[in-house]
């Protein structure tokens, strides 16, 4: 494949994590429908279980893929199916992986019509989030990253809310948008890097300042629309409220990373001259996601709206952190989108538990739960706490090292991000005090039922991650250095091969003068 990736022998783990949702879904239409939970529940958890051995496997002194496998496809032109991870990826695999048995917990009792599709709906969803993080092939790529479209269309379109058709077509044009610039940006790159569409043979390739330009804007908005970045996060509002828990998971969790994954995988590795040139750029777009997203996060009576907004306030510190350009801000994006799927995952969760009850979710509907729901009340402090960043909590390690990153590159830029920290505490804070410890009115007068076993599963996991990652963040992170450390290497090695060209073109330039002012000297000479 290349010699940047270790070849590996043995059992297929990575075609086995992320086909197995696919075969679940299959072998759902074959089950009797009283089987159909536990079907979905064990293929889930069965792949989670198959993906766990990759932490422990992962060597994490290697700078290259691991778990590699590489078949032919397509001769003509050279499309083969080729996957592996690195410390980027591994994580977001790991947590794809979590989230899809809590995803099926969820929706046990919420989801009465049409079970078997939507189950099935589910696991394919989770195959095509888990090729899209693996693929080593742009082809390849681009098919798991279109293959998910569909089932989070349907998702929505079907399972959703009363406005669901128009939630779920302004998703699917949005992203389709972005798609289309995205294939034309693969077309260009097999062209002008060699006739393949390898992603790391790529990624070595050099390519001139013009087309990185518009290589880079073409990737920006396919990228940009999944994170999503101001201004392209119009759809995510409507999608979120309209979609059932388990779609709104799926989104916030992981589908946003998808984004924040690309700018990773192939923006600053394939285009590090025009990454340099525009980082100002999207430093400045990323700072006013953080304050857009969290000013809109403080007026909303919705609890899904809310926090659906204040996840375009968290994806603006990942793509600052990103476009940091050093290790501790792309180590602290990273850190944050797993922080992030964690938290905001959970917190969609809370929403979903108590409109089962109420049938609300108006924060006005659903004042003073910690008096009927002592638990549910504990675990949505929890969650609001760890999602504004409080030390001790998971997103606490990320944020600090985005804004250690940011600091490092802009200390105004450092200091205007903070600001969003103090209003993810106003919009968290008074939500949780609203809805926890408010005087008890509207649906929560009535006699509500704590959180039974089936809950509390879903919640004890992440609650262990909250304060796992949070307390002892060193076990992820060194996951992560060794393919940090190479992507900035790569980074430095650009800009030290752009300053000597630059100086090569100089030189060049300066011999040019020099040699016509001599032919001019010359001439008057003659004369």
């Amino acid at each position: 494949m290349s010699d940047t990736a270790l070849q590996t022998s043995g059992f297929p783990w990575l075609t086995a994590v992320v086909f197995l949702p696919l075969a679940g879904a299959v072998l759902l239409f074959f089950v009797k429908d009283a089987a159909v939970r536990w079907t979905a529940l064990a293929v889930a958890l069965a792949d989670l279980a198959l993906s766990f051995p990759l932490f422990f496997l992962y060597d994490r002194s290697a700078t290259g893929m691991q778990f590699t496998e590489r078949v032919a496809w397509i001769a003509s032109p050279p499309i083969n199916y080729a996957v592996g991870v690195d410390g980027i990826s591994l994580p977001l695999l790991l947590l794809t992986t979590l989230l899809t048995p809590l995803c099926v917990l969820v929706s046990w009792r919420a989801i009465e019509t049409r079970l078997r599709e939507f189950m099935a709906t589910i696991l394919v969803m989770a195959t095509a989030m888990l090729g899209v993080f693996v693929a080593l092939d742009f082809v390849l790529f681009y098919v798991f990253w279109e293959a998910m479209l569909i089932p989070m269309y349907l998702l929505i379109g079907v399972w959703g809310g009363p406005n669901r058709l128009y939630a779920a077509v302004k998703f699917f044009l949005y992203t389709l948008a972005g798609s289309v610039l995205l294939l034309i940006a693969i077309l260009v790159l097999f062209f002008q890097g060699g006739h393949t569409f390898d992603i790391l043979l790529l990624s070595k390739a050099g390519y001139s300042q013009t087309l990185q330009n518009w290589l880079f804007w073409a990737f920006f908005i396919a990228f940009a629309v999944k994170v999503p970045m101001f201004p392209f996060h119009t759809w995510l509002p409507d999608a979120h409220v309209e979609a059932p828990t388990a779609g709104s998971v799926f989104l916030a969790s992981v589908l946003l990373k998808m984004g924040a994954y690309g700018f990773l995988r192939f923006t600053l590795p394939m285009l590090p001259d025009a990454t340099a040139a525009f980082t100002p750029i999207m430093v400045g777009l990323s700072l006013i996601a953080i304050l857009y997203g969290a000013y809109m996060a403080l007026a909303q009576a919705d609890l899904k709206k809310l926090i659906a907004y204040s996840s375009v306030s968290h994806m603006g510190f990942v793509t600052l952190g990103i476009f940091a350009l050093n290790a501790q801000g792309i180590e602290g994006a990273l850190m944050q989108m797993i922080n992030h799927g964690i938290t905001t995952g959970a917190l969609f969760i809370c929403v979903g538990i108590i409109y089962e009850r109420t049938h609300s979710r108006m924060i006005a509907d659903n004042f003073g739960l910690a008096n009927p729901m002592p638990r549910y009340a504990t675990c949505l402090v929890i969650f609001a706490l760890s999602s504004l960043g409080l030390p001790g909590t998971n997103s606490f390690v990320g944020e600090f090292l985005i804004l250690i990153g940011t600091f490092l590159w802009n200390k105004a830029a450092a200091v205007v991000a903070s600001l969003g920290v103090i209003l993810a505490a106003a919009y968290l804070l008074w939500m949780v005090q609203r809805v926890a410890f408010g005087p008890t009115a509207g649906h929560s007068a009535l006699r509500l039922s704590d959180l039974n076993w089936r809950e509390m599963t879903i919640m004890v996991p992440l609650i262990v991650l909250v304060f796992w990652i949070g307390l002892f963040p060193n076990p992820l992170l060194k996951v992560m250095h060794t393919s940090v450390d190479h992507l900035i290497e790569q980074e430095d090695q650009e800009d030290r091969a752009l300053a000597r060209r630059d100086a090569r073109e100089m030189r060049e330039r300066r011999e040019a003068r020099d040699g016509h002012v001599a032919q001019v000297s010359l001439k008057a000479n003659n004369k």
